[in-house]
């Protein structure tokens, strides 16, 4: 028998807020996180998605601060809340046993773009020492582990936009394997910075709706000309049933299953034809046992790209066959911003608020269908509905996808 893998924590940093209760909030209310920044203001793209609330002196020094990059910071925060959350102490399980999965899709930009000018500049001699374990992409794993003595399995985890998916979907596998009793799992970015932007706007990815931040991410839209770049993630808590259950804690949901795979056809464009993102939702349900007339909602990629949702929604098709129509989705991007390594964590915990108070937020901005993107995207307000799975889809440039199936706690 499979072992069965239950959400015992979460803890989120988001442009709609850094704790459970004020993204949910927000969430269900259809407000948008997305803003002007007067940093950006020289740059083609003068807008983003900035984390609101977001204070890591809750849980680091000013001396650490300094010396760790803003996205280690997020791992270091969204870990620690989720392990709150979870009531766990390092005394609970043994240190081998709790491991960290903490992913990023770029790492500490902050501190490269701090740096090179210095070494431009001012020479080697002026670049920091701790340049290096400040952007290296598994340092957020490696702070976090720090903190808690987690000694079991630990890496940092990169797939572009579907990096907090495939955390989340490895440590199911670590728990399922019998390494790990327990895994923090999840995925941050802060590349919310002036290079990052002007290098996505280079190649045509954002919208430049600089006159309507708000309205700028509108997946399946027919008006959409790009995502929105937002800084964020999310880490879970995630331990085997039985001892989860032994211990008493509070089962938030379930990952029942995973999926993934590779498109195998460009650097940064999605197959038209949706051939991985099929495979992937299909092994999805097949790993976690259910049909897709379980599923009752699907939190979409939906990244406000002429493309991708046009893709999406072939593949959705393809899939559910003649429950398309009736399965609810959404693209809680239109609110939050595309988060790049944060984003498919930050909609799994998403999709656990979704079941836990039995309401699917909706898709904002969705003005003027695209007529190629019409299956039922909860437009502008969110609904009431009971759901006993979800699927979570997350596809990075390159081509790697990874799918979650999310079950009632």
């Amino acid at each position: 028998m499979k072992k069965k893998v239950v959400v015992t924590g979460i803890g989120v940093v988001s442009p709609l807020g850094s704790d459970l209760s004020t993204l949910w909030d927000n969430l269900i209310h259809g407000n948008s996180g997305i803003e002007s920044i007067e940093e950006f203001s020289s740059l083609p793209v003068t807008f983003g998605g900035p984390a609101r609330g977001f204070d890591p002196l809750r849980f680091l020094s000013p001396k650490e601060i300094r010396r760790t990059d803003r996205y280690a910071q997020m791992a270091v925060v969204t870990g620690l809340d989720a392990w709150a959350q979870s009531g766990l102490s390092p005394d609970t399980y043994p240190e081998h046993r709790i491991g960290v999965l903490m992913g990023s899709g770029a790492g500490g930009m902050a501190t490269l773009e701090e740096q090179i000018p210095i070494f431009t500049a001012r020479g080697a001699r002026r670049v920091s020492p701790m340049t290096v374990p400040m952007f290296i992409s598994n340092i957020g794993s490696a702070e976090l582990a720090m903190k808690i003595r987690a000694k079991g399995p630990g890496m940092g985890l990169t797939s572009a936009c579907a990096t907090g998916g495939h955390a989340i979907a490895m440590a199911l596998r670590l728990i399922q394997a019998g390494d790990a009793d327990c895994m923090i799992a999840g995925g941050v970015e802060a590349c919310l910075t002036p290079f990052s932007m002007a290098a996505f706007a280079s190649m045509r990815a954002l919208s430049t709706r600089n006159d309507d931040p708000r309205g700028a991410s509108r997946p399946f839209d027919r008006d959409r000309d790009g995502f929105v770049m937002s800084e964020g993630g999310a880490a879970l808590v995630l331990e085997e049933y039985s001892l989860a259950r032994k211990r008493g804690a509070d089962i938030l949901g379930v990952i029942c299953g995973a999926g993934m795979s590779q498109d195998a056809y460009h650097m940064v464009a999605p197959d038209p034809e949706g051939t991985g993102v099929v495979y992937a939702m299909e092994q999805a349900m097949r790993d976690a046992g259910i049909i897709p007339d379980d599923v009752g909602y699907i939190n979409a990629h939906g990244t406000s790209t002429p493309l991708n949702d046009k893709a999406e929604t072939l593949a959705v098709r393809k899939v559910f066959g003649d429950c398309a129509s009736r399965v609810f989705i959404s693209s809680t991007k239109s609110m939050t911003g595309h988060l790049i390594g944060g984003t498919a964590s930050l909609e799994t915990a998403i999709c656990i608020l979704a079941m836990r108070n039995s309401t699917l937020p909706p898709t904002i901005n969705l003005d003027n269908p695209d007529p190629e993107c019409d299956l039922n995207y909860i437009p502008k307000e969110a609904i009431s509905a009971e759901v006993s799975y979800c699927l979570n889809n997350a596809f990075g440039f390159g081509g790697q996808n990874v799918v979650m199936v999310i079950g009632k706690g």
